[in-house]
């Protein structure tokens, strides 16, 4: 049986030079490369959910991968899928990075220039491993099987914007159409889905940053189940904790949701760390939520350049979310659209907090009214995004989901899961 060997390079000339030497070796089928680490990912999701036996056997993970970290897409690749073995191609082929590469999920390293003699015999080897992965992936093993659910961050322009509540009611909305859904409270300081939600639990989300294999065992350990059927991933009570979260923690932490859950929410607050910008980078959508008024429109301006200049985020890859909408407002969002350059929800948040008030003080905003023009508008924004599954009886503008007597309108833009 022919090697499967999917090549992701981002450099035209080590395109070249790799794939020459691969259709070379013995029962190699290389197939078309990936040029970054967004298609890899895609490419395997997609595959995988045909099933395992599409997968290609063997990965080469050229160094200059991007825009994510060779290493980072190493443990990720490594993480979503156990059945494939991934191979570093490096000009550095020293000790160090080769515990590195082992410690982050490869199972071999190339130095460059490529050798066909050592490329052939990892390969192989590679290969061989990968065979014996498959032969007993259903034995009961403790790995992560999934392909990968929808990430989706929801960040403030600024602070009181209203992004703990969208992003609460992101989550709600998608586990109560049926899809299982991971809400994760990365504002490591200031964090208050807790108090939003009234639960109390002693682990947080910090307890997984130290953690350099994170298994099912060891998420299930860590997240709180909520009675409306979410898991909760809270911040830490102390908020200089937070420190110990390093970004490459949090690409780790959301790797794994991602292969357990079908839709992740992580609320990323209004400041942006480390942890913060690499769940930005990593997410399927971002959001960006801001209010009509001008400190909040130039704060999420000034959120959407960083993003750039950081190379977090590009601003036509953000999707703005306008809360405490008015008709009679001066700024509205075609105009918050022009100022920032983002894409623009065409779902808008009316302001109505005399609905929400109640609810916050008791921490009780899951249970919310499901008439208030406030729960449908997010509700209904949750469907635009795609992070809903209408159940059978469902019709063109509106449905009914499981867990909610309401009725929910809404218009789908694209549809991100299965």
């Amino acid at each position: 049986m022919p090697t499967r060997i999917l090549p992701a390079v981002g450099d035209a000339d080590a395109v070249r030079s790799l794939t020459t030497l691969l259709s070379q070796l013995p029962d190699a089928e290389p197939v078309a490369p990936v040029v970054d680490s967004t298609q890899l990912v895609d490419t395997l999701a997609r595959l995988a959910a045909e099933s395992v036996d599409e997968l290609p056997e063997v990965v080469v993970v050229h160094e200059r991968i991007g825009p994510v970290p060779a290493l980072e897409l190493i443990r990720e690749v490594a993480l979503r899928f156990p059945a494939v073995g991934v191979i570093l191609v490096t000009t550095d082929a020293s000790p160090g990075l080769f515990q590195a590469a082992m410690d982050y999920g490869a199972r071999g390293l190339v130095a460059l220039p490529l050798s066909y003699e050592e490329l052939a015999s990892r390969v192989q080897a590679v290969a061989q491993w990968s065979v014996g992965v498959r032969r007993h992936l259903g034995a009961g093993g403790d790995v992560f099987t999934g392909v990968g659910g929808t990430v989706v961050t929801v960040s403030g322009a600024k602070g009181g914007v209203g992004a703990t509540l969208t992003a609460i009611q992101l989550a709600l909305a998608a586990q109560a159409s049926g899809r299982a859904t991971a809400l994760v409270d990365m504002d490591l300081q200031t964090g208050d889905i807790a108090s939003y939600l009234d639960v109390q639990f002693r682990r947080s989300v910090v307890d997984l940053a130290a953690i350099s294999d994170i298994s099912p065992r060891v998420l299930a350990d860590a997240v709180f189940r909520h009675d409306t059927g979410v898991s909760l991933l809270l911040a830490p009570g102390e908020g200089e904790r937070g420190e110990e979260m390093t970004d490459r923690a949090a690409r780790q932490i959301v790797s794994a949701l991602r292969s357990r859950y079908e839709v992740v929410v992580v609320d990323c607050g209004a400041q942006l760390s480390g942890a913060g910008a690499a769940a930005v980078e990593m997410a399927d959508l971002a959001l960006l939520v801001t209010t009509p008024d001008v400190v909040a429109v130039r704060g999420a301006k000034r959120t959407v350049r960083m993003w750039d200049r950081l190379q977090i985020r590009k601003a036509e890859e953000t999707t703005v979310v306008v809360n405490r909408h008015a008709r009679a407002s001066e700024i509205q969002p075609a105009l918050i659209q022009k100022i920032t350059g983002t894409a623009v929800a065409a779902t808008v948040v009316p302001a109505n907090f005399k609905e929400l008030q109640a609810a916050v003080d008791a921490g009780r905003i899951h249970e919310l009214d499901n008439k208030g023009v406030v729960k449908q508008a997010l509700w209904g924004l949750a469907g635009e995004l795609g992070l809903m599954r209408a159940t059978e009886g469902a019709h063109r503008g509106g449905g009914r989901f499981r867990g909610d007597r309401g009725s929910v309108s809404f218009r789908r833009r694209r549809e991100l899961g299965p």
